[in-house]
């Protein structure tokens, strides 16, 4: 495997060309659910989800912006390399000078911000319905210009900074999304199927350095494809720290996420990043599928590291950074948990707009007519 092809693999997600998403898509595809059910499946999945997060990691739901001002630095960059940039526009009839609005790419930072809004103290937290348009993805399957996430922070002590306490954490999300799973299972029980097993009971903990050694020859993707055949339900710590072959496992933006955190495995290896990512084998696409990012987010020391190995430093004239540096927000822990992606998933679809509604190319409508995939609009 080249350099070129893991660097190459670090870019933006998506599948690339239409030529090799007709090739990937399944070609013997049934939607268990017709269009309404799946509807009913979708919103009684949302109502489920929303209520055992607040249950289970003490949250409350909250609103949550759609736009915020482009000089408060809260949007989310969701990388380093500024492939991806927010949709940007004057508002402000009447003013002499507009305010410059950018839609959200995801809450990350704001979230964070909102905690003291809100006045949560450590073990409290905040949850989102969270929307944004991300308009740098080749749109595929399963990735969309329009996202929906439940954007969710929580306030944390100092000495709840470790992979102890995210691995707690992570294990609550995902009986969360078990129990999901089973609920709608209940209410349409032609999602049991042997065809497309149900998620594992419990998830794999392993380090990006330990899948990297596991798989040294392929890029990323691949080592995540390969991982998910030996265990189909896995969460990857450490994404964004450099390992050992010169390449971090993925871009991760320098300011919110702490990748840069000494850590050791079980074996007694030294890591580093406190962070990580949830990803399922998805029976229907056979494939790799995402489904949640998270971390404990950067302290005023890590945000300064990771900026600094970013060639970032300017970052901290903004004042979503001033405010990690003069501890004036909470320290914290969160995450976003795709929802689109997550009805795809425990409903058995092929296609993520069979499960909302966004803008998709013809020559993708057009392979999914053949594929016997039916996309909203």
């Amino acid at each position: 495997m080249s350099s070129m092809d893991k660097k190459a693999d670090l870019a933006g997600p998506g599948i690339s060309t239409y030529e090799e998403v007709e090739k990937i898509l399944p070609s013997d595809y049934e939607s268990l659910l017709t269009p309404m059910e799946t509807m009913e499946a979708v919103y009684a999945v949302k109502r489920y989800i929303e209520d055992n997060m607040c249950k289970e990691l003490n949250l409350t739901m909250v609103q949550v912006p759609l736009i915020v001002d482009v000089e408060s630095g809260v949007n989310d960059m969701l990388d380093r390399d500024g492939s991806r940039t927010p949709v940007e526009f004057p508002c402000g009839l009447g003013l002499e000078k507009p305010i410059t609005a950018q839609v959200v790419q995801a809450a990350t930072k704001w979230k964070r911000v909102a905690l003291r809004q809100f006045g949560c103290k450590v073990g409290e937290g905040i949850n989102t319905d969270m929307h944004a348009v991300r308009k740098d993805y080749f749109l595929d399957h399963d990735h969309s210009a329009y996202v929906d996430q439940w954007d969710w922070e929580r306030v944390i002590s100092r000495d709840q900074r470790n992979l102890d306490f995210l691995t707690d954490v992570v294990e609550k999300i995902w009986k969360v999304l078990k129990g999901a799973e089973l609920h709608a299972q209940e209410m349409f029980p032609q999602l049991v199927s042997d065809k497309y097993p149900s998620l594992p009971d419990e998830l794999t903990f392993l380090h990006a350095e330990e899948i990297l050694e596991m798989y040294p020859d392929l890029p990323r993707k691949a080592r995540e494809t390969q991982v998910l055949q030996e265990y189909p339900a896995v969460f990857i710590y450490g994404i964004g720290w450099t390992l050992a072959d010169g390449y971090p496992h993925e871009m991760r933006a320098a300011d919110y996420d702490d990748w840069v955190t000494e850590t050791t495995s079980k074996k007694g290896a030294p890591m580093h990043g406190l962070n990580g990512d949830i990803l399922v084998w998805n029976p229907v696409t056979r494939r790799r599928h995402e489904l949640t990012s998270m971390g404990i987010r950067v302290d005023a020391e890590t945000l300064k590291t990771q900026l600094e190995l970013s060639d970032l430093l300017h970052y901290l004239e903004f004042p979503y950074h001033q405010a990690i540096l003069n501890d004036e927000i909470p320290l914290s822990i969160g995450g976003g948990i795709g929802q689109s992606r997550t009805y795809m998933l425990l409903l058995k679809k092929a296609h993520i707009g069979e499960v909302s509604v966004t803008v998709w190319p013809q020559e993708l409508k057009d392979i999914c007519v053949k594929k016997n995939i039916f996309v909203l609009e």
